[in-house]
């Protein structure tokens, strides 16, 4: 039992937490602890129940998601937040993300992916839909034609291995799917992870992919 997942859901439509919820509970090392329909008490509830991932509407009375989340920022992350909105436009993504965020999923998608969600961002990686990433993916190829046309060398910075790693996950590889292509396990996948996002003072995956697409690790 201690080892479950405690997830805190956040919407303002009780339909939709209700069968989120029955969703969820039927994952066997998930277990959902509570849930919101405003904004106004969303940090003191996820520290009252001990909430490891919170699923948050950007759509929320009292207090929007976006207020919530600079709550989080603010007076530190109580727990991990994947953002579920029927929004995808890409400048509320990108705000989301610099304050922070762990996931970001459409409603559209939730259904089939919000269980996978929960376990990569359980698990110390990003998530976002497919919707989300086309998104994010084709405004990284557009800011590239921006940038100066110097190449980073790359090899200076990054050892060989991490190279690989670094383009396999600008391909939207998982820990679990790198660790099977690379013959490591996900633990040293993730070691790598870490020390690749301290080199580059990266902040997220989408950092990764914007220095992947820069310095063509991954071709277009």
């Amino acid at each position: 039992m201690n080892d479950k997942i405690r997830i805190h859901l956040a919407d303002d439509h009780q339909v939709l937490i209700d069968g989120m919820r029955t969703l969820l509970n039927t994952v066997s090392n998930f277990e959902v602890v509570g849930f919101s329909l405003d904004g106004s008490t969303i940090y003191d509830d996820v520290l009252n129940n001990e909430t490891h991932i919170l699923v948050l509407d950007i759509s929320m009375p009292k207090k929007d998601g976006i207020e919530v989340i600079k709550e989080f920022s603010k007076k530190g992350y109580p727990c991990k937040v994947i953002i579920l909105s029927s929004y995808d436009d890409l400048k509320i993504i990108q705000e989301v993300m610099k304050l922070g965020v762990s996931g970001y999923l459409t409603k559209q998608c939730a259904g089939e992916s919000i269980v996978e969600a929960i376990n990569a961002v359980a698990n110390g990686e990003d998530y976002f839909c497919s919707t989300v990433r086309e998104k994010i993916f084709n405004s990284a190829i557009k800011d590239n034609t921006k940038l100066n046309k110097e190449k980073v060398v790359v090899d200076s910075i990054l050892t060989e291995r991490e190279i690989e790693i670094i383009t396999l996950i600008a391909l939207e590889n998982s820990g679990k799917e790198i660790s099977e292509k690379l013959f490591i396990s996900t633990n040293t996948v993730e070691t790598h992870r870490k020390n690749i996002m301290k080199k580059l003072k990266a902040k997220g995956s989408i950092a990764l992919v914007k220095f992947a697409i820069k310095n063509k690790l991954i071709r277009q």
